[in-house]
């Protein structure tokens, strides 16, 4: 910014904007709790300094006071240093103590405690070295490198940024001298060579070529790169930007880069130096921290996004929660809104990363909703599972395609789903008659069946509800694997997990039978005395009374039992699957 002065000479408007580029960026994100003055200094520290230390810019992010954690996660994961603004006359806040847990969990290393309002306790020294060394005790639990307290009155301008004659024993540096004196940007210059692929360009003079943001190291022409996860490697002939050849590019630079050799490489793939690889793994130890309006669910499929690429996830069950004002470690089946904890992560391909304490970009990820797309979670990959090491497909000789030969059809899983009393299972039962007729070779699976063996273990709540079809469709995609048609006879009242089950399998693979019937017709055919229970509240989190149920939205099949029989509808549902292909002859046997 021109700094505000009618007396600015034009003619030094050019030295002005060329020492203004020149200077780095320093970006801090400022936090309180209510009252705390926060914003008032805010203003003072940007009217004061114009918007610039003597060495470098500022760029502040202003978080607002509440229990929402979305914001100062976004702030402090982009920061270099954090300003946590404190009312001396309230001391330590439990707002203190998380937005500072935040900061560290998230990777701040740097962070400056402004204990503000001095003058309304008198300029009292013990006031503010109580509240000091209280903060330092608690910062000493986290990872923080450098933290710095100082007494101020920002109203006044105390020590924000000319020193204050009203605290004379204070000897430290002011606000906008202690910003002026650290470091700006996060030198990853010198780390290991880190360039996360965007895209896959057109051979340019014969030579192939990918497009993408260096987040780590120097890139320079000639050198022996890695792609990763594949392994492969290659040479570097050129380096082109939008301002022609480069004979290098470092952190933060967009670059295409043209090599000697084709790389099995992808959209989010990472480009190393060939000598000093990242790690490649699909099962990770990993904190996060929970944003979404809904519980985490274990086992529940979700979307990573990490760097530029995006795959399946899931989490287990929790290791453990954290009470962020005691920093104790709680037991936890779940993680609700706004909580934190340690959860292993399991990916449906592996990927290329690094701690994120290593680095951000390769090491933080987003998880989102696979409906809806919305961000659920924020987290930080800490390492790799030993098991994601030690466990390897195994290639076996006789396939999916051996089997269906075999057996002379075309292996697929049709899901029934639909609430309880619908006929989903005396449905399901006659097609399989049908079929088995037909001279088809099939299985079916019951949801009672099943949880009286595989699934004896899980009950009803929704993160059971969730491992049990999880569980279910796993066995389902093995058992088609065997060359069968699958029959699943599930409730499965969740659309994720629905998803999750078709999309374990190829596209023809797959047919869902959704069985209609309106709720008040299921409850009259309760013939278990099952709705009733859950009316009287002896059952709890029953399907279509206390637990929601989400049809589907475009079933390949949809199944009305107030108009149809189970014979009707299993007729229908047969010819639908003669008409889709899924009952065609699959065998390669001659004759």
């Amino acid at each position: 910014m021109i700094p505000q002065d009618s007396s600015f000479p034009l003619k030094d408007l050019a030295l002005y904007l060329e020492t203004q580029k020149r200077k780095g960026v320093l970006r801090l994100f400022t936090c309180g709790s209510i009252g705390a003055g926060k914003s008032t200094l805010i203003d003072r520290l940007l009217q004061e300094s114009n918007f610039a230390t003597n060495a470098q810019r500022l760029l502040v992010t202003d978080i607002p006071v509440h229990e929402q954690l979305t914001r100062i996660v976004t702030a402090a994961s982009t920061a270099d240093v954090g300003v946590v603004v404190v009312d001396a006359r309230k001391g330590l806040l439990p707002e203190t103590r998380r937005h500072t847990y935040l900061a560290s969990l998230l990777g701040l290393r740097r962070l400056v405690l402004a204990v503000n309002k001095l003058d309304l306790v008198g300029y009292a020294r013990d006031v503010f070295e109580s509240i000091r060394d209280g903060y330092l005790q608690f910062a000493g639990k986290l990872e923080v490198a450098q933290v710095t307290c100082i007494p101020l009155c920002a109203l006044r301008g105390d020590n924000v940024v000319s020193p204050s004659g009203n605290m004379s024993w204070y000897r430290g540096p002011t606000l906008l001298g202690c910003l002026e004196t650290g470091e700006v940007d996060t030198d990853l210059t010198g780390a290991p060579l880190r360039m996360l692929v965007q895209s896959i360009s057109e051979p340019n003079q014969g030579l192939p070529a990918c497009s993408g943001r260096i987040v780590g190291g120097t890139l320079r022409a000639g050198d022996r790169v890695r792609a990763a996860p594949s392994g492969r490697e290659s040479t570097v002939k050129r380096i082109v930007s939008q301002d022609g050849d480069l004979e290098a590019a470092v952190a933060g630079e967009s670059v295409t880069v043209m090599l000697a050799d084709e790389l099995d490489i992808g959209r989010g793939d990472v480009l190393s130096a060939a000598d000093a690889p990242p790690e490649v793994a699909d099962q990770f130890e990993a904190q996060v921290i929970w944003l979404g309006a809904q519980p985490m669910l274990p086992g529940r499929p979700y979307r990573m996004k990490i760097g530029e690429k995006t795959v399946g996830a899931t989490i287990t069950k929790p290791k453990y929660k954290v009470n962020i004002d005691t920093m104790e470690h709680l037991a936890a089946t779940r993680l609700e809104p706004n909580e934190i904890g340690a959860c292993n992560l399991h990916l449906d391909q592996t990927i290329a990363f690094d701690p994120y304490e290593q680095n951000r970009d390769t090491g933080g990820f987003i998880l989102l909703d696979r409906l809806t797309n919305h961000t659920l979670a924020t987290g930080m990959l800490r390492f790799a599972l030993r098991r994601s090491h030690n466990i390897h497909w195994q290639a076996i000789d006789i396939g999916k395609q051996a089997h269906a030969a075999l057996k002379g059809q075309h292996p697929c899983i049709v899901w029934f789903t639909g609430l309880s009393g619908a006929g989903k299972s005396t449905i399901a039962n006659v097609v399989e008659k049908k079929l088995h007729a037909m001279g088809r070779h099939t299985f079916l699976l019951d949801g009672d069946n099943v949880r009286h063996g595989l699934n004896k273990d899980l009950g009803f709540t929704e993160a059971d509800r969730v491992e049990n079809i999880r569980r279910v469709a796993e066995v389902a995609k093995l058992m088609m694997h065997a060359g069968l048609i699958v029959l699943v006879s599930f409730i499965s009242p969740f659309r994720a997990e629905r998803r999750f089950a078709r999309e374990l399998v190829e596209k023809d693979e797959f047919c869902e039978v959704f069985v209609d019937v309106p709720l008040e017709v299921a409850e009259q055919r309760d013939r278990k005395g099952l709705y009733k229970k859950a009316r009287r509240g002896e059952l709890k989190n029953f399907t279509g009374i206390d637990s929601p149920y989400e049809p589907p939205e475009a079933p390949e099949i949809h199944i009305d039992t107030t108009r149809s029989s189970a014979e009707d509808a299993a007729d229908r549902i047969v010819h639908d699957l003669s008409k889709c292909g899924v009952l065609r002859d699959n065998s390669r046997r001659s004759t």
